[in-house]
């Protein structure tokens, strides 16, 4: 599958920006280790839909005819993507007045504001499982046709979330707060095995033959003519394709960036007090998950390959 940017970034600021709205709403919900302060609270809630106005923004890229976006929140009694379109412009009205809220009384913890706190997180984790179950219910695409792709999306959306709210925390009170980072670092661990056994199930042998896919079960069956001379838009958005080996060395490195370069800044951050690391750690999180979110589209082998020459999807 092709790897648009516009799409990479709409999954992973989104869902980034969802997971720390629901955390920061569960670390006030149950006043975890005190709970978040006014001011922490607030700076959560301007990251968390800045990263959803990033995701949202970029998705337009991807659209033929972007001023025709609308169109997209038509048909949410039967589309995901219309569905997550819906929800995800439900989340700002609650987001907003609960940093309003925040802003005019300080309550980060009373009725008001958890009630907002909880609506915004809820509408958002919602918003999560979407776009999860866009890629999902694609039968053409066994990579993407499983419960494990909305899984991931959740885990790596709080995951995100987890890290930018413990950098959050350090960095305004100048203090690490080990319960947060504690989270953090589980959440991240979580994150890891989770996409190992991902990994481990698209790289397994299965999927449509050409013999399936043209009904001769009993008989071997090859294209001798693909119809084509030249490249089609179902080669170039539907044909790419990594090699075993490299895509291994990519895994490797998201696998640093993403999960034990951010474990061990947090550990250095928890016991050194330097928050400067705990921002680093957030970052290299967001950085490592992009290169997740390439790799998601990029392994994706839509069937129609099948008709191109390539035998196993």
């Amino acid at each position: 599958m092709h790897p648009a940017l516009a799409v990479i970034f709409l999954t992973l600021f989104s869902g980034g920006g969802f997971g720390l709205m629901a955390l920061t709403a569960l670390v006030n919900d149950f006043q975890i280790d005190g709970g978040l302060n006014p001011l922490q609270t607030m700076i959560a809630l301007i990251i968390s839909m800045a990263f959803v106005s990033i995701g949202l923004l970029s998705s337009t890229a991807h659209l033929a005819n972007p001023k025709n976006a609308w169109r997209a929140f038509t048909r949410w009694r039967t589309s995901w993507l219309a569905r997550e379109g819906v929800f995800a412009v439900m989340y700002y009205p609650f987001a907003f007045l609960y940093l309003v809220w925040v802003f005019f009384t300080g309550g980060t913890h009373d009725a008001i504001g958890l009630i907002l706190a909880n609506l915004a997180a809820l509408i958002g984790l919602i918003t999560i499982f979407c776009q999860g179950m866009i890629y999902a219910v694609l039968r053409t695409m066994r990579q993407w046709n499983t419960p494990l792709v909305p899984a991931n999306f959740y885990a790596m959306g709080l995951a995100i979330g987890a890290t930018w709210l413990a950098a959050i925390q350090q960095i305004t009170t100048g203090q690490p707060d080990p319960v947060l980072i504690g989270i953090a670092a589980a959440l991240l661990v979580a994150t890891g095995v989770l996409k190992g056994i991902y990994y481990f199930w698209i790289s397994r042998p299965g999927g449509p033959t050409i013999r399936t896919a043209t009904g001769f079960n009993r008989f071997s069956v090859r294209i001798l003519d693909q119809g084509h001379t030249f490249g089609t838009f179902l080669t170039e958005e539907f044909g790419h394709r990594l090699p075993p080996a490299k895509a291994k060395s990519i895994k490797i490195l998201m696998y640093l960036i993403a999960i034990i370069l951010p474990l061990a800044l947090l550990a250095i951050a928890l016991w050194g007090q330097v928050a400067t690391l705990a921002v680093l750690a957030a970052l290299l999180v967001l950085t490592g998950f992009g290169v997740e979110r390439w790799l998601f589209f990029i392994e994706a082998q839509h069937v129609v390959n099948l008709y191109h020459g390539r035998q196993q999807c």
